[in-house]
């Protein structure tokens, strides 16, 4: 995978703005960035207005974006897993975490593709139940759709998770899809040891059927 580019947004009276700069300099010196760009919002504001972007310091690391101060250790781990799915998932863990679930929406609404990344989230047991909850409402958007039934094969090794909150969860997503080939992971699921995961996958059952 090639190096991500970069582009960072910055301002003359920011003071996280030239630490983060130098950082992103020693990166591309180091070949872990393929190109920097800078521009300073104090001399070309219709820069961040085009991108929405209200603070600074911003980034763009290929297709993620970071705003505020951060290491140059921590830019490092962002540039090396900058367009994987493993960095675009924790991209959207940290946007969750952020409480920008609007902004994680509209990403997904402008590229569906991107709603595969939602997935690790739903099998992390160490994400809170704010960034749990928003996932949910994530997938949700898109139930019945192509885009949802794209993922049935990870809600069903999802639904085989050894903790039950994610077989729950799964079996939930697995009925949004809509699509009898969800069934098979559902049935299994009938006889689960948790009383919620069998209930929820039920439901599901019936929901598809109907």
């Amino acid at each position: 995978m090639p190096a991500p580019d970069a582009l960072l947004l910055l301002s003359t009276h920011c003071p996280h703005c030239p630490t983060v700069l130098a950082a992103l300099a020693d990166l591309l010196k180091q070949g872990a960035i393929g190109r920097l760009e800078a521009v300073n919002l104090e001399q070309h504001p219709e820069v961040g207005q085009t991108l929405g972007v209200r603070s600074v310091p911003w980034l763009r690391l290929g297709r993620i974006e970071l705003t505020g101060a951060h290491s140059k250790a921590e830019l490092a781990e962002w540039a090396a897993k900058a367009d994987s799915e493993a960095g675009m998932a924790d991209w959207f863990h940290l946007l969750l975490k952020q409480g920008q679930l609007p902004r994680a929406q509209a990403l997904i609404e402008s590229d569906p593709g991107l709603l595969a990344a939602v997935l690790p989230i739903v099998g992390n047991i160490d994400a809170s139940l704010n960034v749990r909850l928003g996932a949910g409402v994530l997938l949700e958007n898109f139930a019945g759709t192509d885009t949802l039934r794209v993922l049935l094969p990870g809600l069903g090794e999802l639904s085989q998770h050894e903790d039950a909150r994610v077989r729950a969860d799964a079996c939930h997503y697995l009925g949004l899809t809509e699509d009898a080939a969800a069934k098979r992971w559902l049935d299994a699921r009938l006889n689960d040891e948790d009383a919620d995961v069998r209930e929820i996958a039920a439901e599901s059952v019936q929901a598809i059927a109907d």
